[in-house]
């Protein structure tokens, strides 16, 4: 299976954080898999990881939860669109969910940087598909 050189994982539940890590770490498709728990502290790093400095690799898979603390995942993708293309360009956002509510599936369409979305946490297979298809 294809891998990737860092992930993003941007969620405020320690328990699917651990899961998640877990299941990636094992399946070995990243060399570095990153936690941050809300929306201000992605945008933080990922200021420092476009700018290029040390110690924060650009991620190349963004995973991104709906519902935070602090500032959610729309709040977030709200700010992540004012990064320069050039620097989003090589990454890929996927959203997860624990409820797919009808209301923000819809208003993840106002996203084109959201490539999918999936329910958490991530399984097995959730994780071979986004390897084939996006890398």
């Amino acid at each position: 299976m294809k891998s990737v050189k860092t992930i993003l994982l941007i969620d405020d539940d320690d328990t699917t954080n651990y899961l998640n890590h877990r299941l990636l770490a094992r399946m070995e498709v990243a060399e570095d898999i990153r936690v941050v728990t809300n929306g201000e502290e992605a945008l933080d790093y990922l200021v420092k990881a476009f700018s290029g400095a040390e110690g924060h690799p650009r991620p190349d898979l963004i995973f991104v939860d709906i519902k935070m603390s602090v500032m959610d995942g729309f709040e977030f993708l709200d700010e992540y669109q004012k990064f320069d293309e050039e620097k989003k360009l090589r990454t890929v956002m996927l959203m997860l969910t624990s409820s797919a509510s009808f209301y923000d599936l819809e208003r993840l369409k106002n996203y084109p940087e959201v490539r999918k979305h999936y329910s958490k946490p991530l399984a097995e297979g959730d994780v071979r598909e986004i390897m084939e298809e996006y890398f």
